[in-house]
């Protein structure tokens, strides 16, 4: 461990922050994920949660995992390959791909085991991956494990997209794979014309729906059932642990294709299968978001209200068209100041800084609940504008 060791003592950064008082992860919530949380044994708002729809505590939720554990145990003791294949798993899947309207799915124990076991798989060595430039890591990790080309293109830039589809040979696989809402900047990929220049130049077009299921489409059914394109995707990813209030992930796409990563992505076939509880969850969480519209409806109201309120008191929120706001701050140690200063004040945001992201973009993430109310959102937005004048921010 010598040489090791002696390389990863120098890095000492995080101290340096928590010496200046500015570390801002690894924060404990002592409660569940809940609108209020529990930190230090203090009440703070919560504006740093991917719970859209607020159903991390729903009862229904909570008593699907236990009836489950009651049946079938805390974990299946295998991959889903050999063993830890559940009669809830094929359920699920069989639910999910109606619900993006594709022939079938597939289930993993995380939503970033399934971008790095089906990006790394579907393009060979005379194949292209192309990315936009802000895609998720996970998509970047799998990109990386790939033999194929990787051709990145500016933020949802159709025009850069198109210019790069121009490089790649006649005959050879394209992927275009994307975020359906940008998790930090919290637009909406341009589907439709990104469809177009796929069809244009004969390529498929992979949407990692993480943070549209639960949010677009109807009864939350993603980006391309938004636009009214789900025949026209051919690959649809998304995770639990957003909207589904649980852990795991899926990819759905014709059965040719499930049948194809079913039997050849490594990280499905040397991974654990996702736990008997997870599963139910996810069960519970899409009964109650097809039974109560009304969750989406107020999680699109209160996310317009909040993005009124922060553009009124100045803050850049960028393109943001979703429960994802971006408040662009463009110092990285400001972001920091200012996470602190709220978590002392009782709001919990996320800072977004440099390597992440270039720190001329550096930014608070302030994400929505379906169940935040007007009131919360209000002292929010109070308290953020406070403490941004305070730092010079605003």
């Amino acid at each position: 461990m010598g040489i090791l060791r002696d390389k990863l003592s120098g890095y000492d950064a995080p101290q340096k922050a928590m010496q200046a008082g500015i570390y801002p992860y690894f924060r404990a919530i002592e409660s569940e994920q809940d609108t209020v949380v529990i930190i230090n044994g203090k009440k703070v708002l919560m504006f740093g949660s991917n719970s859209y729809l607020g159903l991390t505590n729903h009862p229904k939720v909570k008593e699907a995992a236990k009836a489950a554990i009651d049946k079938y145990g805390t974990g299946c003791a295998g991959s889903r390959f050999l063993n830890g294949t559940l009669d809830i798993h094929i359920e699920l899947e069989e639910k999910l791909a109606r619900l993006v309207n594709k022939e079938g799915a597939l289930c993993y124990s995380t939503g970033f085991q399934v971008n790095l076991g089906v990006v790394s798989l579907l393009a060979g060595r005379h194949d292209y991956l192309l990315l936009d430039e802000l895609d998720h890591a996970s998509i970047i990790e799998g990109s990386r494990l790939s033999f194929s080309k990787v051709l990145k293109f500016a933020h949802n830039d159709m025009d850069a997209l198109e210019c790069k589809l121009k490089l790649c040979d006649k005959g050879s696989i394209k992927l275009i794979v994307v975020d359906g809402v940008f998790s930090m900047e919290g637009d909406i990929i341009k589907l439709p014309e990104l469809v177009r220049l796929a069809e244009k130049y004969d390529a498929s077009v992979m949407v990692d729906d993480a943070h549209s299921l639960g949010v677009l489409g109807k009864n939350g059914s993603g980006t391309a059932a938004h636009f009214g394109l789900s025949d026209k995707v051919d690959l649809i990813m998304g995770t639990f642990s957003k909207s589904f209030a649980s852990l795991g992930g899926f990819i759905a796409a014709d059965k040719e294709v499930i049948n194809f990563i079913k039997h050849n992505s490594r990280s499905l076939i040397f991974s654990a299968s996702m736990t008997p509880a997870s599963a139910a969850s996810v069960l519970a969480s899409m009964e109650i978001m097809e039974s109560e519209p009304e969750r989406i409806k107020h999680l699109w109201d209160i996310t317009a209200y909040a993005l009124d309120g922060f553009k009124s008191a100045g803050f850049d929120t960028g393109k943001s068209e979703t429960p994802i706001i971006p408040l662009f701050i463009r110092d990285d140690i400001k972001s920091l100041q200012l996470t602190q200063i709220l978590l002392a004040d009782g709001v919990f945001v996320n800072p977004v800084v440099s390597p992440a992201v270039p720190k001329e973009d550096c930014l608070i993430r302030y994400s929505l609940m379906a169940t935040h109310t007007k009131e919360q959102v209000e002292t929010s937005i109070e308290k953020i504008t406070k403490a941004a004048k305070t730092l010079g921010i605003l």
